[in-house]
């Protein structure tokens, strides 16, 4: 976990919401992309019940690199209660490990790497959700949760303001920066099709544009770049005009997010999640970090990689009712999300 007073309130504020936590306690999870921003935040909200609450959970933790398991999750190293597992989920997963959660992650995520990694975005998405699937149904898992996107809703038609979970809207798939979308979409059928034959109990979370303090120091996300910015002092890049208007989450409410959905999400459905204080153009998100950190947004053109790999979507706003009307609400406003994400990143990077 890192070792942050700011964090571990976040994360002691999700561990203690109201949730039947009986459904998560005492149960084993298998969390494939572990040392991502999604996966790494989930590891260490549930590894906090352990310790906190002595939940007795068991984690699997699923990446493709041993050792950057061992040093992002070293302060669990002694803990038996996280099982660390080094594999490619494009390959078939151990049949020797019975699961009751399994939450799949693993996907390439940035622009530069839907350029520079473009069959392994694919696959990684397709291929990988069969094998987390067979998975489950040999298994016989109590629950699934495939991380989709807001990218699978494709580019505003202009037809509507905020994309339901019924929307659908373009995306050009003979180009190199579909695979990512298309790779969610077909994951999402094939999901479908999992539940119709093998009678596995998935539910799809569509996550808007995250940030937050587990984020890799590399992502190559516009997002990303201006809190990496603001972390080194530097003044905020922006690499177009800023018009885009997007949905964004911190991670911690993600983390929420996705343990109320593994307790009281409905098999088969899809849900948005997100929250309209998070409904923001990007020249505002880069602003909003300049200001924090008293520094300017400059303009910069992007390199032939990072344009490659950019969303062609200039309005992507989710409608996130359907989740609230379950019963989920977030526990971060957008500027502590971002003063916390800022305020963590600085001193986990000036540690030696």
């Amino acid at each position: 976990m890192i070792e942050n007073d700011t964090y571990l309130a976040d994360i002691n504020k999700v561990s203690n919401l109201d949730y039947d936590w009986s459904k998560i306690d005492g149960h084993s999870f298998l969390i494939i992309g572990a040392t991502g921003m999604i996966g790494s935040c989930m590891i260490d909200v549930l590894m906090y019940r352990n310790r906190r609450m002595k939940s007795n959970i068991t984690i699997y933790a699923m990446g493709r690199n041993q050792d950057r398991l061992v040093e992002r999750f070293s302060g669990y190293t002694s803990n038996r209660e996280l099982i660390f597992l080094e594999g490619d989920i494009t390959e078939s997963i151990s049949d020797k490990i019975d699961i009751d959660y399994i939450i799949n992650g693993a996907s390439n995520t940035h622009p530069k790497a839907y350029s520079s990694d473009p069959v392994g975005t694919i696959m990684t998405n397709i291929k990988g959700t069969e094998n987390v699937l067979k998975h489950a149904v040999s298994s016989k898992a109590k629950r699934c949760l495939f991380l989709s996107t807001v990218e699978v809703y494709g580019e505003n038609r202009g037809d509507v303001e905020m994309f339901d979970e019924e929307y659908c809207g373009y995306i050009n798939c003979n180009t190199l920066r579909a695979g990512y979308p298309e790779g969610k979409r077909v994951s999402e059928s094939l999901c479908q099709a999992y539940i119709e034959k093998y009678d596995v109990d998935v539910v799809i979370p569509r996550i808007a544009r995250t940030f937050g303090p587990t984020m890799l120091l590399g992502d190559s996300k516009a997002s990303s770049q201006f809190i990496m910015n603001a972390v080194r002092d530097e003044d905020i890049v922006l690499k177009s005009e800023g018009n885009q208007y997007y949905s964004y989450a911190y991670v911690l409410d993600i983390a929420s997010s996705l343990l109320f959905l593994l307790i009281y999400g409905e098999r088969g459905e899809a849900y948005n999640i997100s929250s309209e204080q998070y409904n923001v153009h990007l020249k505002y998100f880069a602003k909003k970090i300049a200001s924090l950190v008293n520094k300017q947004v400059i303009y910069k053109l992007p390199d032939a990689t990072e344009t490659k790999g950019f969303s062609k979507a200039s309005t992507a706003v989710m409608d996130s009712g359907k989740l609230s009307k379950l019963g989920w609400t977030p526990q971060f406003n957008f500027d502590e999300a971002i003063s916390h994400t800022v305020k963590i990143l600085k001193k986990e990077i000036k540690k030696p």
